[in-house]
């Protein structure tokens, strides 16, 4: 399907990715299509208005679970009557993300974009949504699309209430920022937690017949191999002690970490 600012990619007849490769962050979200209702998973930069290619892609009701509360993942939440967040990033999407100035999100936003903006944005006067959400995720919520059921895992660290997304039908597992590849996964800033960002990690390699992995940034589906190698990453980095700020970037075979 063409568009000016969104590449949409479909994984199968009832999944899509809805990708921002014009922007640095080169950010994914992704529709599930189930026979009753379907689930966005994150809402990308606010750029351009997501819901514009969700509408052609569906018509049934769309629910948003938000992976967690960073700007590059919530862009067009205003867009959609039902959307859903972990307790833990729940202040932050009410009063605003911590540890980031407006005019640091501004000058994010807005560097580094290799296609043509629509006129509606402006990054002198971009903000990040703000909103109550429609409900609360927890750790093993069960999401019943209709013939297709989502498990929500809590997987903290990249932010406090960030969360992975299991699709039981089909075996995909979306990870969000706790796993991707080609840049590092972020645990270095003051508001994110390295010892919970390992915990997580080793809490998706427990998930039983993944058969492949959607991080939100860069490559587009992972194989289900890498989780030997994430095991392998924690029982590492634990056992060298750097699971704690300031050890640098640790790279393995597919992904690397920065603490």
């Amino acid at each position: 399907m063409k568009d000016s600012w969104f590449t949409t990619q479909k994984i199968d007849d009832k999944t899509y990715a809805i990708s921002e490769y014009g922007h640095w962050e080169k950010v994914h979200s992704f529709l599930l299509i189930g026979e009753k209702k379907a689930a966005l998973i994150d809402t990308g930069l606010g750029i351009d208005n997501i819901k514009r290619i969700t509408d052609k892609l569906t018509h049934l009701p769309i629910e948003v679970i938000t992976t967690h509360v960073h700007v590059d993942h919530i862009g067009s939440h205003q867009e959609f009557d039902k959307i859903y967040v972990h307790e833990g990033d729940k202040d932050w999407l009410i009063n605003g993300i911590k540890g980031l100035s407006i005019e640091q999100i501004r000058r994010d936003i807005n560097r580094d974009i290799t296609l043509p903006t629509p006129q509606t944005f402006n990054p002198d006067i971009y903000r990040p949504f703000q909103g109550n959400p429609t409900g609360l995720l927890k750790d093993q919520d069960v999401i019943n699309l209709g013939n297709r059921k989502l498990v929500i895992y809590h997987t903290p660290g990249h932010s406090p209430g960030h969360v992975s997304v299991y699709d039981t039908t089909n075996g995909y597992l979306f990870t969000g920022d706790l796993l991707y590849d080609q840049t590092p996964i972020y645990a270095f800033y003051p508001s994110t937690n390295p010892v919970d960002l390992v915990n997580s990690l080793e809490k998706i390699t427990n998930i039983k017949n993944v058969t492949m992995i959607f991080g939100s940034h860069n490559t587009l589906g992972l194989m289900p191999a890498i989780l030997e190698e994430v095991k392998y990453a924690v029982e590492f980095l634990k056992e060298k002690e750097l699971v704690t700020f300031g050890t640098g970037i640790h790279e393995f075979k597919g992904f690397s970490i920065q603490f």
